[in-house]
This record gives structure tokens, sequence and C-alpha cells, in this order.
């Protein structure tokens, strides 16, 4: 297991800038972090990539598309804008050394129809996931879906919508990702949810009920734990919070208060919950295993 916090709750540019920050978040004990690609050139993030290398922290890309560039557009001319956005994701991705685009890839937030998605956009979708996998291989850089809550979109909101995709995008580079926060809106059951599909999921994102400190609302995180243990995860825990910082992005995920006091008491307390739930699931599955 890694730990990473994503930098979103920092701002939109993430840069040398911010290099305090992120060895504050290295002394706290984090491997990684997830870095907002929503601007800027492959310079740019070569340049910051060997800023976290010389921290020591790895990175992932937290990417997102532009309605202007929607990859489920009706539009061919719209469609093709987000091909070469994806594949610009890809290139400052790999500029930066990082591992894994994560986010709703897929579609816009906030962009609605007033409708569910139709045939066409779900096929439109499956070709872009398709070919922004197949152009991310080489690189070595794995795609992970965001199943975003229907207040957000429409396209993917569901573990279940999220896997009918995976199912015919059908591409060993990608996969999607389980969120607490969005599961903890769209799931019936969501630690059960997450056991049904551990196998196609390839990123996890811890998130509280409100976006803010992880263990301060009613996500169950232990039981979430348990359920990563069980099913043998092993790949980045990556925290995610929510404040105003980005003014776009608040709008588009309704962030209309501060959702915590301090940031650095929010980077310490969520690495702290990361460590003490983990161990604690490995000593209650190891307990299970001995009972059973």
């Amino acid at each position: 297991m890694k730990a990473a916090f994503n930098l979103l709750v920092v701002g939109a540019e993430i840069t040398a800038e911010h290099a305090p920050l992120l060895e504050r978040l290295k002394a706290l004990g984090y491997d990684g972090v997830e870095v907002p690609v929503f601007t800027g050139d492959v310079k740019r993030y070569a340049e910051l990539g060997a800023l976290l290398r010389d921290i020591g922290l790895a990175a992932a890309t937290a990417g997102t598309v532009p309605v202007e560039a929607n990859p489920i557009s009706a539009d061919p001319s719209v469609r093709a804008r987000a091909t070469e956005h994806h594949k610009w994701l890809v290139d400052c991705t790999h500029a930066m050394g990082g591992e894994i685009i994560a986010g709703p890839v897929h579609s816009p937030v906030g962009h609605f129809t007033g409708l569910g998605p139709s045939a066409d956009e779900l096929s439109w979708c499956v070709e872009a996931m398709r070919s922004l996998a197949e152009y991310a291989a080489p690189a070595g850089v794995l795609i992970s879906a965001e199943a975003v809550n229907r207040f957000e979109c429409y396209v993917m909101s569901t573990m279940a919508a999220a896997s009918a995709i995976h199912r015919r995008v059908d591409h060993p580079n990608y996969g999607y990702m389980f969120d607490t926060f969005h599961a903890n809106i769209e799931e019936k059951h969501p630690v059960e949810t997450y056991e049904v599909y551990h196998r196609e999921i390839n990123h996890y994102h811890i998130s509280e009920s409100d976006r803010g400190v992880p263990g301060t609302g009613h996500v169950p995180f232990p039981a979430h734990f348990d359920a990563l243990r069980r099913c043998g995860y092993d790949g980045w825990l990556t925290v995610e919070a929510f404040g105003r910082s980005v003014p776009e992005l608040a709008g588009a995920t309704r962030v209309w208060r501060d959702l915590f006091e301090d940031r650095d008491q929010l980077f310490a307390d969520s690495i702290a919950l990361i460590r003490r739930e983990w161990q604690a699931a490995g000593e209650r599955v190891a307990a299970e295993s001995v009972v059973a």
C-alpha cells in the first residue's frame, strides 16, 4: 500500500513554489501526490517531476476533461479535441514520471443533458477510453476512470456502470477508481460493492462524506479498510479533500463552505488515519483467517 494526497485542495497549478508543502507531505509519511493537470505544457510537468523525485514523492495525475473537449459529445470535432486532450494528459503525466491518470476523464464534471447516457454516448465513451488506454500503455501510464456521483456527471456514476464500460473497453491498461465519497452516495452497500468489483478497480480515493477531513464523518473507514485487506489491494490510497482554492472545481462539485479548519492538520490527520486503519484492518483480517 502507498499513501498519497490529491493536491486539488492546494490549487489547480502545482509548481516549485509549493516545494515546502511537498516536503511537509513527505515528512508526514506520504509516498506520493496526485497532481492536478489542467493547464500547462510538458516542460512544466517535467520540471515538477524532477522536483518530486528530489523530495522523494511519486506522482500521479488528477485528470478531467473540459466541455469543449467532451469525449461523449455528438459533435465529431469536439470528440476529436477530446482525443488530443487525452494525449496531452498522457504526455504531461509521462513527463512528470506519473504512474496513473485518475479522475473523470470520461466526461465533463457538472455538464448534463437532462437525460441519462444514450447508447451513442456510451459507445463514444468506450471508444475514447480505449483510445486513451492504448495511447498511455507505451508510456507506462495506467488509466483509472472515476465513477462520479449523479449530481456531478451522468455517464458513469456507479461501480456497475463503470464495470460495464470497463468490460467493453477491454484493455489491460484501463481500470476504474473506487471513491468512498461517491460510493457513499451511489452504492446501497459501498463496502460490499467494492468487494464485488475489486478485480477491475486499480485506484482508491479516501474521501469523507462531506469531502472534509477523513474520519470525521460517517464513512465507515474500518469496514472499507477490512475489505481492502481481504481483497489484497496493494495500490495507492489517495486522500481527496476539497476546498475553495479552485473556483471552477468548487462550483462544479458544489463546495460552498470550508470543510476543514487547518490544511496542515488535514494532511496530518489523513495520513494518521490511513496508517492506523491499514494496520488495524490487517490484524482483524489475519485474526479472521485463523478462526476460519
